[in-house]
């Protein structure tokens, strides 16, 4: 019989939910086809068979919470339907005739026990008598889970009962805990209608880190405006060029995340990270990128950002904002980001503050483009196209001095795009 174990899913991570079982019981498996969906704290991940056989049950059920290293589920190698296992005789094959003969003398008595082991190939079976054979079939136990009190490891009836008992016994503190949660839970009025949902993991996940971002961090948030004139009309001027030379959209992203990465290497401690009693300041540029999914947001990573050309930058974002659309994201897709920039515009978000995605001490917040007045000086006023921009902060790493001015360098370099393109 074959164990498949939930495997090391990624550093930090331990456990998932069991999200979805892709097979059932009885169904004939290929080796390495996939078996179960876990749902992590980051990204849903398969678990496939590790050889070829017949699934023979599954011992965690959708929404329970597995551990790497459990047992979730058994194939039987040898490819035997499940219901042939369970048919009785007719499913097991004597070893030899002295065992054939001894099983005989002792059908319908169960004082007559097997005093050979029977083996089936190479899989060895354990000694036990016809009616506890009977029992465990009945019962749906497997004979190798079961203890014997037995001096020569003989199972009997009795044993089997008692393994069915603890088991019963084991299950108890869950049902209790369920009851309790129920009981606990506030009473629905039938006059007004509600509909519970159950949390899934990667929303406790979000809601988990948020609230320790608030509690671990002395976070606060500046705000400054950017005129968008300039970097629209580029745009419009080369966005039909640089669609045909690249076959990417030029975008505000690319922009923004060129501008984020000139004022990290001007202000090196908003890129930088709290360890210990020890300071971090990171010489590369990992620029996560905020996408909202349905099943909530998630923050793939641009790796080497600085290193990018605004081709590169629109092309990876795309590839994957398109990975965490269609569920296809790695863990290694979202881990390691060194300052990450969230798009609240595209939903409308005139103005808001930012949470920290942590470790990391600083978040860029984008928002929406309005057309507000602007004095161009003393007499005259202009309609700009504007955008509030925000810069939440981690206090104990980033000083006002140097939040203030990195805000302020990003709204220069996008005010004067022309700039990063010569730069960069």
């Amino acid at each position: 019989m074959i164990e498949i174990k939930v495997p090391e899913l990624a550093e930090s991570v331990t456990e998932g939910t069991v999200a979805e079982w892709l097979k059932q019981p009885g169904d004939y498996v290929e080796k390495g086809e996939d078996l179960v969906e876990l749902e992590t704290d980051k990204v849903n991940v398969e678990i496939s068979a590790d050889e070829s056989g017949v699934l023979k049950e599954t011992l965690a059920e959708a929404g329970d919470t597995v551990k790497v290293g459990d047992v979730i589920a058994k194939i039987d190698a040898s490819g035997e339907e499940s219901g042939q296992a369970a048919s009785g005789s007719a499913g097991e094959k004597p070893a030899d005739k002295g065992e054939t003969s001894a099983e005989a003398q002792e059908t319908g008595s169960e004082a007559g026990e097997e005093q050979q082991k029977e083996t089936s190939g190479q899989q060895s079976r354990p000694i036990a008598s016809p009616a506890a054979r009977k029992l465990a079939r009945e019962k749906g136990i497997d004979l190798n889970e079961i203890s014997s009190r037995d001096p020569l490891g003989r199972v009997r009836k009795e044993d089997v009962m008692e393994h069915e008992a603890g088991q019963q016994k084991k299950a108890e503190p869950k049902q209790e805990k369920q009851k309790t949660q129920q009981s606990d839970a506030p009473k629905d009025d039938p006059a007004k209608p509600v509909e519970r949902i159950r949390m899934s993991r990667r929303r406790q996940t979000i809601a988990k880190r948020l609230v320790e971002a608030q509690q671990t961090a002395a976070m606060l948030t500046t705000f400054n405006e950017v005129d968008m004139t300039n970097l629209m009309d580029l745009r419009k001027r080369r966005k039909d060029k640089f669609l045909d030379k690249n076959g990417v959209k030029l975008g505000f992203m690319s922009f923004f995340t060129k501008a984020v990465v000139g004022a990290l290497k001007q202000y090196p401690y908003v890129n930088a990270e709290i360890q210990g009693d020890e300071l971090v300041l990171k010489k590369f540029y990992d620029i996560g990128v905020a996408v909202s999914t349905e099943e909530g947001l998630v923050v793939p990573v641009l790796r080497d950002a600085d290193r990018l050309d605004f081709a590169g930058i629109e092309r990876e974002i795309g590839n994957l904002a398109k990975k965490a659309h269609d569920k296809k994201l790695g863990l290694n897709d979202l881990q390691g980001g060194t300052f990450t920039i969230t798009n609240g515009g595209v939903f409308g978000s005139l103005f808001s503050t930012p949470i920290l995605n942590t470790p990391q001490v600083g978040i860029l917040g984008m928002h929406t483009v309005q057309m507000r007045p602007v004095a161009i000086d003393n007499e005259r006023f202009e309609n700009r196209p504007m955008m509030y921009i925000a810069l939440s902060y981690d206090h104990r790493v980033i000083d006002g001095k140097d939040a203030v001015g990195f805000l302020v360098k990003v709204k220069e370099l996008i005010e004067d795009p022309e700039s990063l393109l010569l730069e960069g």
